[in-house]
């Protein structure tokens, strides 16, 4: 029998595990050089906590947790037998299931902030990097456990918390070196659009297919408008914003008078024209407003923020917006944020398909000691920690075994020194260097090793 991962899960080899530590790292060091703070929640949450925050598609992905214990005693597996037998399906889910696992980490994050709103302090600058689960059909860059890599700022109204946001998603990716779009809009936006042509009850079903226009085009999405009850009127109305083209600018010129009457719009407009002139003078050129962003999540109340990789075909790689009263549904009122999420996968995935990983990634070892015995081994651990507490890693081949198998272990590794210390080297308390990539190698004494790996 075959014992596979779970579909749309993965198992991580140490190699891949490196590339992802490289990526997690260089996302952590932008993280931490804006002053953020690392903190961590629990993979489950209560379904209270995560039900009705995310749109009625992402309640069906959530990935819910089957109660064990307590729900085998009779009457409560009597009850539930009733109830199915009554047919209210989604009432017995309800008996048996009271916990999921997070489908990300920002709701998660609104409970934290509520529970410990006495022990932090405001504006919270948080980050936390962890994995997420969705019950959604595997594919490419999608998959059923992932990454988020999570940062926000909470407590604070200001428009200058989106514009570090913004410059650190650019930070992250110039060491990176992906070449990426960050798209920019605003729900005040969108909701003024909605309220302008008539149908301000139904943000959520414009929104909802707005989002989809890059994937479904003009036609898919003019089709389900058509299907959620909008007229042939409404869909002409709104066609020419869906198809706004022309600089930052000339997009904002033509939607200030399409909505020159609606003062939500106005507001979402002058939102918007304040961060592109900020990420303007940060020198930040990437920026470009899109209208059809939406973001599917429903607790986005500003701006909306997405980025797609230039070079490769893959869907959003970093997301996020402002929630202006997330807290609130946990009884925390007025309390305002902002924040963002790499998708770790999906990055990975980039520079896997460009070959942007740098090659030092694939190292996890510097220097390999070869084994020429007892003797010839205790004085390589020596060495092996003088490097160490230099900053360096290194290993001691644990076998004397044939030279030959040895050095294709250094190879196998991508170990770029070799160091041996065989009978001579011992008696003339040398020990010769190979460089494994240059085929070069050479003899020093031994107590000029840290210095020699220094240079």
């Amino acid at each position: 029998m075959e014992y596979k991962a779970v579909k749309g899960t993965r198992d991580f080899l140490p190699i891949q595990m490196q590339k992802r530590n490289y990526i997690f790292n260089t996302i952590i060091s932008v993280y931490k050089s804006h002053g953020f703070l690392q903190i961590e929640t629990p993979a489950m949450e209560n379904l209270s906590t995560l039900m009705g925050k995310y749109g009625e598609e992402g309640d069906k992905l959530l990935f819910k947790i089957l109660d064990s214990g307590i729900f085998l005693r009779q009457e409560k597996f009597s009850s539930f037998e009733n109830t199915i037998t009554e047919g209210h399906i989604n009432k017995a889910a309800s008996m048996i299931c009271e916990k999921g696992l997070r489908y990300d980490l920002t709701v998660p994050f609104a409970r934290f902030v509520v529970n410990h709103q006495n022990d932090i302090v405001f504006p919270f600058k948080r980050y936390q990097i962890q994995p997420v689960w969705r019950a959604d059909k595997p594919q490419k860059g999608r998959y059923r456990e992932f990454y988020q890599c999570d940062a926000d700022i909470i407590g604070s109204n200001s428009l200058l918390n989106e514009v570090e946001l913004i410059e650190i998603i650019s930070e992250v990716f110039s060491r990176l070196k992906l070449n990426v779009t960050i798209k920019l809009n605003n729900r005040k936006i969108l909701s003024a659009i909605a309220s302008v042509i008539g149908h301000q009850d139904k943000i959520t079903e414009i929104t909802v297919a707005i989002d989809k226009l890059d994937k479904i085009g003009l036609e898919g999405v003019t089709k389900e408008l058509l299907d959620d009850g909008f007229t042939t009127e409404d869909i002409e109305k709104l066609t020419p914003i869906l198809q706004i083209k022309g600089t930052n600018e000339e997009k904002i010129t033509l939607l200030s008078e399409f909505l020159a009457t609606d003062e939500q719009g106005k507001k979402g407009i002058e939102e918007l024209q304040f961060v592109l002139d900020k990420c303007r003078i940060a020198q930040i050129n990437n920026v470009e407003f899109d209208i059809t962003l939406a973001r599917g999540l429903n607790y986005y109340t500003g701006a909306i923020m997405e980025v797609k990789a230039n070079d490769v075909a893959m869907g959003s790689i970093t997301g996020g917006g402002r929630y202006d009263n997330l807290t609130g549904i946990f009884g925390l009122k007025d309390v305002s944020g902002v924040g963002i999420s790499f998708g770790a996968d999906r990055i990975y995935d980039c520079l896997e398909e460009l070959g942007l990983f740098p090659e030092e990634v694939k190292t996890a070892t510097d220097v390999l000691f070869i084994n020429f015995g007892e003797k010839e081994s205790e004085r390589c651990l020596s060495l092996a920690k003088q490097l160490r507490l230099a900053g360096m890693s290194c290993e001691i081949y644990p076998d004397s075994a044939k030279m030959q198998k040895q050095m294709k272990y250094a190879n196998n590794r991508n170990i770029p020194f070799v160091c041996l210390l065989g009978e001579t080297e011992f008696q003339n308390n040398t020990i010769v260097i190979k460089n494994m990539l240059s085929g070069e190698q050479q003899t020093i004494e031994q107590k000029e090793i840290v210095e020699w790996f220094k240079k």
